[in-house]
């Protein structure tokens, strides 16, 4: 009974026949319900117990990496006859609904997965960048065109809806044989007797707020896999666990620490736009105004087809005053004449924000862990001078799942991995198989080094920490580093220190004020979140835990002036007053978006965001 009404439950999450080749089609739905007629087994039928569903590999999340990875699996087992099992799982209720981008594609890595895909009359990427402004916005009213810096130069490139690309792989990985599930949130790793990753498990659904099982209850499944490839994005509470767990920050890709990671908050919307204003292919990036010259970051506006543009900015997380408000700052920068020439007359279709990867080359960790691999921007390769990432993610994928193929079928000898971290929990005989050692997946590393990523990120690797100093000198520095010395420097720039603990207390800050917004550019944030179309079951376990629930009351509010209520763009965070008139954190994490800032920025880490019950949360579908 258990099993059928899992089945029926992910068919409902998947939702309505959708057009032929997409993920949500009777074929991908066909696929998934004979998947787990094959691999789910249950102890127990007269009690809930935790399915289990045995593949080759286990993918975490639907993104341009784990996609990526998936299809060149099955790709090689088509060439080469061969047959090893992959799921992918993703926590939105469908493929492409938790993808956020700004997307300018550059299609380097997508020639290599999929050389026809131009020939393909459903891929989504039919806008080719045809005109590049770079503008430096020196007040809200003016501006001085620069030179487009040649990372930022977008010739071949396409502006995409990288939701409606990642629907588009999920079709193709689906007709290869790839098992999808989306609305499955996976919520910690699963591992084997030797302590290495042996899968992962999802969420239990119908938990209350209080840990007691609702009517509705269902428990979790447990993916168990020979090889786990995670690809969450930036800062997935299951990479953050295999990071800790296994030192792959302490240990590098270099044989030498990575720098802490550094983040930005990318906000953006999608706008309709009249006939007259709507220039496809056009992209516009600028620097300066609204943020102060020492607050990195910079604003972005791409026109996509049907009339539609991508407008957004993203904010360093390593800003030191406490009064900033990204989302505040956006709607600022919305009402500049640059930007306000491009969206006249529109309307905005879509809200939406996530945090990306800053570090580059000098924060990323080791990639492979005793069972799986990191891959995308869970390993944080991010191109921050390009701004692009999703080329370098899906090369990764290649490169994991490419890994990943010759280790299964015995084309590469599995190295046994040095036992360099923590002993494994005590797990039972049905989950420990003490006769193999966990994968080992070293000759991805090899194969990112020798590929071109490498090369790229390596490159740029000093013109983002280069900003420390400021805006004008961190321009100056990129463009000796980039265009005198062609990103060969003797030296290499660091990032010292987590981007939480740039924070200055709210006594050494000027508070900012902000306008309100006039409902026609700028807005509220509960009218962006409704255009998210974020949404959460409000009966559940919260999954923004506080270590210390005093923290918010007698340190974020009294000396860093509530920073949570600012820098988080979907109104999760807000202090009332309780019956005795001293301010009380409450969080409404209905309205999460995901986009883990909370997590990043708080002063004292006294936040921990955690994976919600699957398919809740924001509902992209244009982003």
């Amino acid at each position: 009974v258990d099993v059928f009404v899992l089945m029926l439950r992910a068919l409902l999450v998947r939702g309505l026949p959708g057009p032929s080749g997409l993920a949500g089609s009777w074929v991908g739905t066909t696929q998934f319900v004979s998947s787990l007629g094959r691999c789910l087994s249950s102890s127990t039928l007269d009690v809930p117990a935790r399915e289990v569903m045995q593949y080759d590999v286990c993918i975490v999340g639907a993104g341009p990496a784990g996609l990526s990875a998936a299809i060149k699996i099955k790709q090689l087992c088509k060439e080469q006859e061969k047959d090893v099992s992959v799921c992918v799982l993703e926590k939105g209720a469908s493929v492409g609904a938790h993808i956020l981008s700004g997307n300018v594609l550059e299609p380097r890595a997508l020639d290599e997965l999929l050389p026809d895909w131009k020939s393909d009359p459903d891929a989504p990427i039919k806008v080719a960048a045809s005109k590049d402004s770079f503008r430096l916005l020196t007040s809200p009213t003016s501006s001085l065109p620069l030179p487009t810096p040649k990372h930022m130069r977008n010739k071949g490139n396409y502006v995409v809806s990288l939701s409606e690309v990642v629907r588009w792989l999920a079709g193709k990985a689906e007709a290869l044989g790839v098992d999808i599930f989306p609305g499955f949130a996976a919520s910690r790793l699963l591992l084997d007797g030797q302590g290495g990753v042996a899968g992962v498990a999802t969420n239990d659904f119908g938990v209350g707020k209080s840990g007691a099982r609702k009517p509705t209850y269902q428990p979790g499944v447990d993916l168990r896999a020979k090889v786990t490839l995670l690809g969450e994005g930036a800062r997935g509470s299951l990479s953050e666990e295999a990071i800790k767990r296994y030192n792959l920050r302490a240990k590098g890709m270099e044989g030498v620490a990575a720098d802490p990671q550094s983040y930005a908050l990318g906000i953006k919307e999608v706008w309709e736009v009249p006939e007259a204003v709507h220039k496809p292919g056009t992209v516009l990036h600028t620097l300066g105004y609204p943020l102060d010259h020492s607050t990195y970051g910079g604003g972005f506006l791409y026109h996509m087809d049907n009339r539609r543009v991508a407008l957004g900015l993203v904010v360093g997380l390593d800003y030191s005053n406490p009064y900033l408000s990204p989302y505040q700052e956006f709607q600022r920068w919305k009402q500049h004449p640059v930007v306000q020439e491009h969206i006249k007359g529109g309307t905005c279709l879509q809200y939406g924000a996530r945090s990306l990867n800053e570090g580059g080359f000098q924060s990323i960790p080791k990639l492979s862990f005793p069972g799986g691999a990191l891959i995308g921007c869970s390993a944080g390769l991010l191109n921050v001078p390009k701004i692009k990432g999703t080329h370098t993610a899906m090369l990764s994928g290649i490169g994991a799942g490419t890994a990943a193929f010759r280790v299964l079928t015995g084309q590469e000898e599995p190295e046994k991995p040095k036992r360099t971290f923590p002993p494994a929990p005590p797990v039972t005989a049905a989950e420990s198989d003490k006769s193999s050692q966990p994968v080992n997946l070293e000759s991805y590393e090899r194969a990112i080094k020798a590929s071109w990523v490498w090369t790229e990120l390596q490159g740029v690797r000093n013109v983002r920490p280069g900003f420390a100093a400021g805006l004008y000198p961190g321009l100056a520095h990129a463009a000796i580093d980039q265009y005198l010395l062609r990103g060969k420097a003797w030296w290499t720039l660091h990032t010292h220190k987590p981007d939480h603990e740039h924070l200055q207390p709210a006594a050494q800050s000027a508070p900012i004020e902000y306008p309100k917004p006039d409902g026609v550019t700028t807005f509220d944030i509960p009218t962006s979140l409704y255009r998210s179309g974020t949404n959460h079951d409000h009966d559940q376990p919260p999954h923004l835990r506080l270590k210390d629930a005093g923290v918010p009351e007698y340190m974020n509010h009294p000396h860093y002036a509530a920073p949570e209520s600012r820098y988080c763009p979907a109104g999760v965070y807000e202090y009332i007053k309780d019956d005795q008139g001293r301010p009380k954190l409450q969080i409404n994490a209905q309205n999460c978006l995901h986009c883990k800032a909370c997590d990043i920025k708080d002063p004292s880490q006294n936040i921990k965001w955690t994976v919600p019950e699957g398919g809740g949360g924001p509902n992209y579908t244009v982003m």
